[in-house]
């Protein structure tokens, strides 16, 4: 049984009522220093050289504007992955000193923008920190979380945060996904490989 059949036979088990009770979101971790036994014996520079011939999608994460914030809140992000079928969970990992993260931890939703090949000047506007990302950004609220869905994006996930778990000096942030869909279907996607878009 190839990897496909195992995939099959483990949505066929859950579906069949035999599978444990869903298990609860996690509580969200504190936030805290990475330790010195957390460190590993690799130099970072090698680290991002190697892993940077992994070509990823790049995608833009939003959130809606709380009840104090004048603007939606919003960052470019490599890190994204689908994560579970049933039920329908996606993740993003975002670093532990983003200032755009706690905006998003408190609206407790998430919109995932997939870029196109023709977006890397917006991938790179939301790559900053400190401007207001959404000057000039055409977009319209996602349908349930009103997070900002951006204009010309390949697809868009919707989502609610499920659980945030610790992974060394980054969060891996799991959303369950309550709606999405897709913009052209036959335009390219962005990817990131080597440092450079492509």
């Amino acid at each position: 049984m190839g990897h496909a059949g195992a995939a099959a036979a483990a949505v066929r088990y859950l579906r069949s009522g035999r599978a444990p009770a869903p298990v609860e979101a996690l509580p969200r971790p504190e936030l805290r220093c990475v330790g010195e036994d957390e460190r590993a014996p690799v130099d970072p520079a090698e680290f991002r050289r190697v892993l940077g011939g992994f070509a990823t999608g790049v995608t833009v994460i939003t959130a809606p504007a709380g009840p104090d914030e004048e603007t939606p809140a919003g960052f470019a992000c490599q890190s994204f992955s689908s994560l579970s079928l049933d039920p329908p969970l996606v993740a993003f990992m975002v670093g532990r000193t983003s200032t755009t993260w706690p905006r998003i931890a408190r609206a407790g939703v998430f919109c995932v923008n997939v870029l196109a090949g023709h977006q890397g000047g917006l991938c790179r506007s939301f790559a900053v920190s400190g401007a207001d990302k959404f000057a000039g950004v055409a977009h319209d609220p996602a349908p349930v979380s009103g997070s900002p869905r951006l204009a010309g994006a390949l697809a868009w996930i919707d989502c609610t945060v499920h659980a945030v778990h610790t992974g060394g000096d980054h969060l891996i942030v799991v959303g369950r996904v309550e709606a999405l869909g897709t913009g052209d279907e036959e335009a390219e996607p962005l990817l990131f490989h080597r440092g450079r878009f492509r």
